[in-house]
């Protein structure tokens, strides 16, 4: 005879299995307006045991055996979360149950949506922030922060920034850090010296070395989704990115052979949605033994939970 008590709920929630991956763990559900702790979250569950034998004569009670375990719950913290990527990776990691907090130079989304109450906001700089304030006890960094604009602007946000976050998450032994970069194009290495590419190329070699074992950097394309802008408007990418997707999905028998002609791929690398971009970065922060570089094709495997 078996019975078992619960300390805690833990949510329920599919396996996920990433590129490099193979253990899985539940997120677990998030309190809305919970304080920030220095601490890891944990999740007690009590197990009580108790058995009787089929070939032991009369009536024995048998002592029932409590076992207590800890069982961790994910906190992220979302780099340009109210950025286009960043929001997407946020409202996905707050359906997973995780909890989220966002740091970006805006704050909160000036739009409304439900999902964005269950994300704790914090508005600053990256250069000036207070890592104190979110760093503490967090199991995750992903970072969706790039840009476009002069060569220093570019080099700055898209290299520098995350290079001193990286070194941050790892001053405060957060496990994991995730990026989000750019697709290695096949371009001239000239084109690739612009403070954009540089800078990506940067921040990647700064999370490969400080978690070679941990770190993830996923390389997508073009991303198309709805991008929402001031006051909410919606800037449809998806009418363009999501027909070039399926087009260029269809013709890949045809198109793979000219991969090797330089810059063929500004035309075939196939556009991928920002959902499957949030999705797999939201997959890599549960998987504990995911880690490496994801092309745009194992981005869209890992976003659906198959192994690469």
């Amino acid at each position: 005879m078996t019975s078992l008590h619960h300390v805690c709920a833990i949510s329920k929630a599919p396996f996920l299995h990433l590129h490099g991956c193979g253990k899985s763990l539940f997120p677990s559900s998030h309190s809305k307006g919970s304080s920030l702790s220095s601490h890891p979250s944990f999740c007690k569950v009590g197990v009580r045991c108790s058995y009787s034998g089929n070939d032991i004569k009369g009536n024995l009670n048998t002592a029932a055996i409590d076992i207590v375990a800890d069982v961790k719950s994910e906190r992220i913290v979302v780099l340009g979360g109210s950025g286009f990527v960043g929001s997407a990776i946020c409202k996905a990691a707050v359906s997973k149950g995780v909890e989220v907090i966002s740091l970006s130079r805006s704050g909160r989304p000036s739009y409304a949506d439900s999902w964005l109450d269950q994300v704790t906001w914090i508005s600053g700089d990256i250069f000036n922030a207070n890592w104190d304030d979110f760093l503490g006890g967090a199991t995750a960094v992903v970072s969706a922060l790039g840009g476009f604009g002069s060569e220093e602007q570019m080099l700055r946000i898209n290299g520098e920034a995350n290079v001193v976050a990286v070194r941050a998450a790892k001053d405060y032994g957060v496990p994991k850090f995730i990026l989000i970069s750019v697709h290695d194009y096949n371009i001239p290495s000239f084109l690739k010296t612009s403070g954009y590419f540089t800078g990506k190329k940067k921040a990647e070699a700064e999370i490969l070395s400080k978690y070679p074992n941990s770190g993830v950097v996923l390389r997508p394309g073009f991303i198309y989704g709805k991008r929402r802008v001031a006051n909410g408007f919606e800037i449809p990418l998806d009418l363009i990115g999501e027909p070039m997707e399926r087009f260029l999905s269809m013709v890949e028998e045809y198109t793979r052979p000219l991969s090797s002609i330089p810059t063929s791929d500004l035309l075939l690398a196939p556009p991928i949605s920002v959902d499957d971009v949030a999705s797999a970065a939201v997959n890599a922060v549960t998987d504990d033994e995911c880690f490496g570089v994801f092309t745009i094709e194992q981005i869209k495997e890992a976003a659906a939970g198959t192994k690469v």
